[in-house]
């Protein structure tokens, strides 16, 4: 069983600790029929959380890992013990990211159940499935180039393109749509859809105000945050704006008095406080930038201006997603200019005289 050494840090509360004692696999009773279970991965972020929430004579399944075999035997040992042979009812995907998608088709397939999500992430996650197996397109290389790029990363991009669809079992060609603010009863309980925006495209929280309970995804996590990018498919976009908007909205909208059940690291408490800290790391994050770019820069340039880490082969493709995400944000704020030269490539200036200007 979970141990309920609470600790403190930074203004939030961890009712089981923030480094809890969690077994991969092995369910632990967080309310009245929710369960929490972690799931391995084979990666840096090492780890899902996941939710089971008892529903009448079944089960309703909160995301579902990465689509590997280590997973689905984690899921098999599930169905044969915990779970009691009980049927999955449904799988509500919280969004279209692979560690939160993966085996939500699998699931269906096994279960003949329905695949309960967003519109936007159901449509996104299929378009983007479909890109396994092609080479990667003009459009993309033009992309990264513009951002800086040197030739062996946009070889390294080439090598890894299409990989999303390879840790996604196929999704089914039917789901049900998830609509913000709607209402839907699980077991005993009803829990509100949130809609959020900015790190996905149409991002569902579920809110139990029975319960207390806020099944946050990634939209809301303890320590970091996670990324918010811009990407070849709409290079003009402006998913800051989004996820600052979101964060806002959720704040005005729902209690503080939340237990926050974050789809990695540990259950915490202190909703708001944690929004007002991703909201204003973000603005300070926009405030570097600026200062930053006294003279021209390419979006690579600008990297030490937001990230401490090294950034390479490995990671930059984030790393530039989320650097023209905030200058995407300072563009359409009116902040900076854009100008591309002759070779393709962006080159990002403030616009000093609106240095005092707040938003």
């Amino acid at each position: 069983m979970l141990s309920h050494t609470e600790e403190a840090y930074r203004g939030l509360r961890y009712p089981f600790g923030r480094k809890p004692d969690i077994e991969p696999g092995t369910p632990e009773k967080i309310a009245e029929g929710v369960y929490w279970v972690r799931f391995a991965m084979p990666m840096s972020l090492d780890h899902i959380n996941l939710w089971l929430l008892e529903d009448d004579d079944g089960w309703t399944v909160v995301d579902s890992c990465l689509g590997i075999d280590s997973a689905r035997e984690t899921w098999e040992h599930l169905f044969q013990g915990f779970m009691q042979g009980k049927p999955v009812k449904r799988v509500i995907c919280t969004h279209l990211h692979p560690d939160h998608v993966g085996l939500a088709g699998w699931l269906c397939e096994r279960f003949n159940c329905e695949l309960w999500m967003s519109r936007e992430e159901f449509l996104m996650c299929r378009a983007m499935a479909a890109d396994t197996g092609r080479a990667a397109p003009d459009v993309a290389l033009r992309f990264y180039r513009a951002a800086g790029w040197k030739e062996e990363w946009l070889e390294h991009y080439k090598q890894r393109f299409g990989n999303f669809g390879r840790a996604i079992h196929p999704l089914p060609d039917s789901f049900r749509r998830l609509v913000n603010r709607e209402t839907i009863t699980i077991g005993e309980h009803y829990w509100q859809v949130i809609v959020g925006r900015g790190h996905s495209p149409e991002h569902v929280a579920l809110y139990c105000p029975g319960l207390k309970l806020l099944i946050s995804g990634d939209q809301i996590l303890p320590r970091i945050s996670p990324n918010v990018s811009v990407f070849p498919t709409e290079p003009k976009g402006d998913p800051l704006k989004e996820w600052l908007r979101s964060q806002a909205v959720i704040r005005d909208v729902l209690p503080d008095d939340l237990l926050v059940l974050p789809a990695h690291e540990a259950p915490f408490m202190g909703l708001h406080v944690r929004l007002s800290q991703i909201i204003e790391a973000h603005k300070q994050d926009l405030i570097k930038l600026f200062n930053f770019m006294e003279q021209p820069c390419r979006a690579v340039d600008c990297f030490p201006a937001l990230f401490k880490r090294k950034i390479d082969a490995g990671n930059i493709s984030l790393a530039t997603g989320e650097t023209l995400a905030h200058l995407n944000c300072l563009l359409g704020r009116g902040r900076i200019t854009c100008t591309r030269d002759e070779h393709g490539v962006d080159w990002y200036q403030q616009i000093p005289e609106t240095a005092d200007y707040d938003e």
